[in-house]
């Protein structure tokens, strides 16, 4: 590894953030450093880390004060700005070191109550081991090269620490993230005061400097030297050479499997999950040792892995063999729930929420590992953390034997006390950890019923041929999103595919592209009937009939709902090319509701009627509104209510059709009132 410091980047950072609110140039460097050691994954992910720096703040009555500014919770050292590093005060925060003991929760509230504002974050879990060392700029990492020297058996481990880094860098035993780490960590920097920063066993590395720049490079060069060493172990050995893989064959072979690996999973929690597929050559080496069973099942890195990833995988040799796979999930889940109960048994003082059981990494040998959580992003963290998991024990085994804490140690991390107490405390929304792909979603009632949809917490894919207007819709939700011309059914082939590598799966379909061709009856030729059938019917009935597959092969159930129209029941003079194909979609619902009510799959439709939403042009409005002798707003407002109905509402009905688990084979009307075509 090489230093990244540049001083003119750190002038730069200076200009920029010296003179913000609750900085000063310490803290502008501060950013600067903290950002330069966010930005190398092989140290820090996903909010992993953390640094600090001591000086000297204003606080509220005009005072300087001093102060430790260290990274808050919820921040990310790869974006952190001067509003993530909270100033507390630092002479009453120092003083808790002569305390014997003190609870999380007493550290938190002790941190929290002597914040400069009390409206910052809360301060890291480790800002007293910071503020115990008396360093003025402290760095900390999980770096991968540093894991996999400190991941080793006790007597190697210490030998190859000393020889590799001499005293400059002091080895501190482990223990939790805490007050007691705090204290042992100054205890042992006091005893070796010529080391420029700390190993912590199975932890991680501190690195400390009276500069910005010099901690950073310190380091850089501790890191750096792992890695050499590493390098020189594995050419000594002989290491077998990554192969290239196929990435697109493996990703090819989840999405074939991915459909029942979802399907096994959440059904113990009630919570559905995602997935998320990951490979490259190294993955591809690791799933494919010999040793695998037995290297795997360790333990994490480190122990803040444990709540990401949980202890150790689940290896599924065969997807495709559905006896094997549904054998491995239950003893997993059969281990884990074991392995609460003997430790809560060693523990009768506390009265702990079993978590649930399910794994949060799979390794598939040949294909890849997958990443497993409620969320997008919680899949999305698990694959990230196993890949470099992958990387440090690959390295471990390289230069002495992997070894990680014992399970006692992993339980207290997983089950600690302030991760406990978040348990419940967010409230669930009714489609949280659904998957819903949504066609003709750029505007109108597609774009409204997006919207009301990701407010019930669905995870979307939206499509649609209008790629700008979708974007920008996407971009606002926070979904994906992809243009797609539904009447093509290679490339809706594709496209479900593609929602399944990303999300592992489905939970929903909303049909609700549509176009409204006009033409008499009679003299409507065949193409443009087959074109408003190509788009009206098959295209509805050619997303349908992928999403009930992977509805039946997950084994959860799962939704269709298509916009029909009030034409199926009401046709009007000239819109037979309209309705016909509509009518034949509301015979396609009900046809899904009969053969896939025994699955659990539910088919409804929803008949709106006189919506803005450009599915007729401007100059077609007028018209249908003069023939009854309307004005435009008038003519939206002509119905039994006398009120217009909005995009939003279609949307909303939807969602109840979406959450109503004992309706199917319904039509639900949101027309304002029209008994011409209420259907019967």
């Amino acid at each position: 590894m090489d230093s990244r410091w540049s001083d003119e980047e750190a002038r730069d950072f200076i200009a920029r953030y010296a003179s913000a609110d609750r900085s000063n140039e310490d803290v502008a460097l501060r950013v600067y450093s903290s950002r330069l050691i966010g930005g190398e994954a092989s140290l820090v992910l996903h909010g992993g880390g953390n640094t600090s720096v001591k000086t000297r703040l204003v606080d509220d009555t005009g005072a300087e004060v001093d102060v430790l500014c260290v990274k808050g919770s919820g921040w990310d050292l790869k974006f952190i700005e001067p509003a993530g590093l909270p100033a507390v005060r630092l002479d009453t925060l120092a003083a808790l070191r002569e305390l014997d003991a003190l609870s999380d929760e007493d550290m938190v509230n002790a941190q929290r109550t002597r914040l400069l504002d009390a409206s910052a974050p809360n301060p890291s879990v480790e800002t007293l081991l910071h503020a115990f060392l008396p360093a003025k700029f402290i760095d900390h990492s999980h770096a991968d090269a540093i894991l996999a020297l400190v991941d080793q058996p006790e007597g190697p481990r210490e030998a190859l620490l000393a020889e590799l880094f001499g005293a400059r860098l002091a080895l501190v035993p482990y223990v939790m993230p805490g007050f007691a780490l705090a204290k042992l960590a100054a205890e042992v920097a006091a005893a070796n005061p010529e080391a420029e920063g700390l190993l912590l066993l199975q932890h991680g590395l501190f690195t400390w400097g009276e500069t910005a720049r010099e901690s950073y490079e310190r380091h850089v060069w501790a890191v750096d030297r792992a890695e050499r060493h590493i390098a020189t172990t594995r050419h000594g050995r002989g290491a077998p050479a990554l192969s290239s893989v196929d990435a697109d064959a493996a990703a090819a072979r989840f999405v074939a499997h991915a459909p029942e690996l979802r399907g096994r999973l959440g059904q113990a929690s009630g919570k559905r999950t995602f997935l998320h597929f990951r490979t490259s050559p190294a993955i591809h080496r690791f799933c494919g040792r010999e040793d695998l069973g037995q290297v795997s099942q360790r333990g994490p890195v480190t122990p803040d892995h444990v709540i990401r990833t949980k202890a150790t995988p689940l290896i599924v040799d065969d997807p495709s063999d559905l006896a094997q796979l549904d054998a491995r999930v239950e003893a997993f889940r059969a281990n884990y729930r074991a392995y609460f109960e003997r430790q809560q048994a060693l523990r009768p003082e506390r009265s702990l929420v079993a978590l649930d059981p399910d794994p949060r990494v799979m390794l598939l040998p040949g294909v890849g590992l997958v990443g497993v959580g409620t969320s997008p992003k919680a899949a999305r963290v698990a694959a990230d953390l196993y890949e470099h998991t992958v990387d440090v024990i690959d390295a471990a085994e390289s230069v002495g034997t992997y070894t990680a804490l014992p399970e006692r140690d992993l339980f207290d991390m997983e089950y600690w006390s302030l991760e406990q107490a978040k348990l419940g405390k967010k409230k669930p929304r009714p489609l949280d950890g659904r998957i819903v792909y949504l066609t003709g979603a750029a505007r109108g009632i597609g774009a409204a019923t997006a919207r009301v949809f990701a407010e019930a917490g669905a995870t979307l894919y939206l499509v649609d041929r209008e790629a700008d207007e979708l974007e920008a819709l996407a971009a606002e939700l926070g979904a994906a999103w992809e243009a797609l011309d539904v009447t093509d059914e290679a490339a809706v082939d594709d496209s479900v595919r593609a929602c399944v590598a990303r999300f592992g799966g489905l939970d929903g379909l909303i049909s609700n592209a549509g176009v409204a061709p006009q033409s008499p009856i009679a003299t409507c030729s065949t193409e443009l009937l087959q074109r408003s059938f190509a788009v009206n019917f098959f295209a509805h009935q050619a997303l349908a009939a992928r999403a009930f597959q992977i509805f039946e092969r997950q084994g959860g159930g799962g939704f269709l709902l298509f916009n029909a129209s009030k034409a199926a029941f009401n046709p009007g003079a000239n819109f037979g090319p309209y309705a016909l194909p509509k009518a034949a979609l509301v015979a396609l619902t009900k046809q899904y509701a009969l053969e896939g009510g025994p699955l659990g799959i539910r088919a409804n439709a929803v008949n709106a009627d006189r919506i803005r939403t450009g599915l007729l042009d401007a100059a077609d409005v007028e018209k249908r509104a003069a023939a009854r002798g309307l004005e435009v707003d008038a003519y939206y407002r002509s119905n039994l209510l006398r009120r217009e109905v909005s995009g939003r509402e279609v949307g909303e009905a939807f969602l109840h059709l979406a959450l109503a688990q004992s309706t199917t084979g319904c039509v639900l009307t949101v027309d304002g009132g029209n008994i011409a075509a209420s259907p019967r």
